[in-house]
């Protein structure tokens, strides 16, 4: 940090816990007080710091897809117009799968000038930086992927069909021993293409073509078949938040699966706030809170190459018979320079 205290009076570990806890939202100001400053506040110290001390913030990580297959990563904050541009992965791979874990994404498989590949992507995104990760025990292409226990989990989408159908990587691991994992699986679930998982009550749920599928580690054996209630009501992008797996269908409702009662309410309470039909719409557990997330209506001159994305943040609640009650909290537009057609592609939430 240099000779100079960061705070004068205050030993250099007091000042960097006190950095630490200003809001993500003032860095930018704050780099501006010194060199030391600024290069506390873009090093990997101060966001161990922050996460020590319960004060991480989550962001919304989206990639979004142009109709050339052009690919763009950037983080949303509230409260703030303008998303943070992300650089582009060092592999421009199409059919990908993706996992967040704390600061950390992965990027997994998808297609390198149309042949599946088995690269593993890791985006930094304190930094922010990519790297190249571990490769896979196979090639993959629009797999279902997790972080369930501190391991990422990578599922399907593998051709041929092998029996590493399911494995794992503890990225905590040192390079010389991080390696994927082969999870077994019985051979009728590995002819199953997943459309999309999630991570609810400690196991990881994967959405299939001919039914869903359900891995508990902690039970023997581990896989299974999702309930019937689940696998009838689960339509596209779905996201956990309070033990509840919430999903919007294609009447335009936002829905909640109750895993004990093995079935899908509709959330109530949030029609005036939100527009009837959410285009593209998809959902995000952000800090605790149901993130939703869609493509906005178009401002202004329409040959414009713009996009607008809204957002907003939704606090549900159990009602005294059982239903769903949410409160729109807050609703937020960007606007921005891509090509039109683009839609969003990934949408994960990262702890910075």
């Amino acid at each position: 940090m240099g000779d100079a205290a960061l705070i004068p009076g205050l030993p250099d570990d007091v000042a960097v816990r006190c950095i630490a806890r200003a809001p993500r939202s003032s860095h930018p100001e704050l780099c501006r007080v010194s060199r030391s400053w600024r290069s506390l506040l873009r090093s990997p110290l101060l966001f161990s710091v922050r996460s020590a001390l319960g004060a991480a913030e989550p962001v919304l990580c989206l990639n979004l897809r142009s109709p050339t297959d052009q690919s763009r990563w950037l983080l949303l904050h509230r409260g703030r117009r303008n998303p943070s541009p992300l650089p582009a992965p060092p592999l421009p791979s199409l059919g990908s799968a993706a996992a967040a874990l704390g600061p950390f994404l992965f990027v997994l498989g998808g297609s390198l000038a149309g042949v599946p590949s088995a690269a593993v992507q890791v985006l930094d995104a304190r930094l922010p930086r990519w790297s190249l990760g571990p490769r896979m025990s196979v090639p993959r292409e629009f797999a279902a992927a997790a972080a369930l226990g501190g391991r990422i989990y990578a599922v399907g989408g593998c051709v041929p069909i092998s029996e590493a159908w399911a494995e794992s990587l503890d990225p905590s691991a040192s390079s010389a021993a991080a390696v994927w994992v082969v999870v077994p699986s019985p051979a009728h679930v590995r002819e199953k293409w997943m459309h999309g998982s999630a991570v609810l009550a400690g196991r990881l749920l994967a959405v299939a073509d001919r039914g869903g599928v359900v891995y508990d580690p902690a039970a023997e054996p581990p896989w299974a078949a999702v309930a019937p209630g689940l696998d009838q009501g689960w339509r596209g992008r779905a996201a956990a938040v309070g033990g509840i797996l919430y999903s919007y269908d294609f009447l335009g409702h936002i829905k909640g699966y109750d895993p004990e009662l093995d079935e899908w309410k509709r959330v109530e309470g949030v029609e005036r706030e939100l527009p009837k039909f959410l285009c593209g719409a998809t959902l995000s557990n952000l800090g605790g809170m149901l993130c939703v997330v869609w493509e906005g209506k178009e401002k202004g001159d329409r040959r414009k190459k713009e996009m607008v994305i809204d957002w907003a943040g939704i606090e549900v609640s159990r009602t005294r018979d059982g239903g769903l009650k949410g409160r729109v909290l807050w609703v937020e537009s960007v606007e921005l320079a891509v090509p039109r057609g683009s839609f969003i592609a990934h949408c994960l939430a990262l702890e910075l």
